[in-house]
């Protein structure tokens, strides 16, 4: 997986994200996120990512079928982690965002543990030795988010 000549390529640079989404599950403490199917947590992120988006597009960016996307939302919704109500604008078109204190409840939540310890096992070192690379991973995620570094 790793770079050939200190050049990443697409594929690369997908598998990485593929294990660092792996190490971050690890991360989160144990809750009903971890409970989920990879393609109902996808499509929960993706809420929670676009709040305010219909049905329609929260499955032209996540790629999964309109009728798991529109049962995912109603299992969520009666779960009480999302909140639906028609397009004002469209009446035939759902709308969904995040119930109020859901988004701040997982923050606390994730905010409880860091990701050292789990990066330095499946790095297989001590977790004083990754200290660098979550500091990198924290300027990556800063940059991705538009955020100054």
């Amino acid at each position: 997986m790793w770079c050939i000549m200190g050049r990443m390529n697409g594929l690369e640079l997908f598998l990485l994200g593929h294990k660092l989404i792996r190490i971050g599950q690890d991360a989160i403490p144990r809750s009903g996120f971890h409970a989920l199917t990879n393609s109902a947590r996808t499509i929960l992120v993706d809420v929670f990512e676009h709040p305010g988006s219909s049905i329609r597009e929260v499955t032209e960016r996540t790629g999964f079928p309109q009728s798991l996307v529109s049962s995912s939302v109603a299992r969520f919704r009666e779960d009480g982690l999302v909140v639906t109500e028609t397009d004002p604008a469209d009446r035939r078109r759902t709308l969904v965002r995040p119930a109020p204190g859901v988004p701040e409840k997982g923050r606390r939540n994730a905010e409880s543990m860091t990701v050292d310890g789990a990066l330095a096992e499946a790095l297989g070192v001590e977790v004083a030795e990754v200290a660098d690379l979550v500091a990198t991973l924290d300027s990556l995620a800063r940059r991705l988010a538009g955020a100054p570094t």
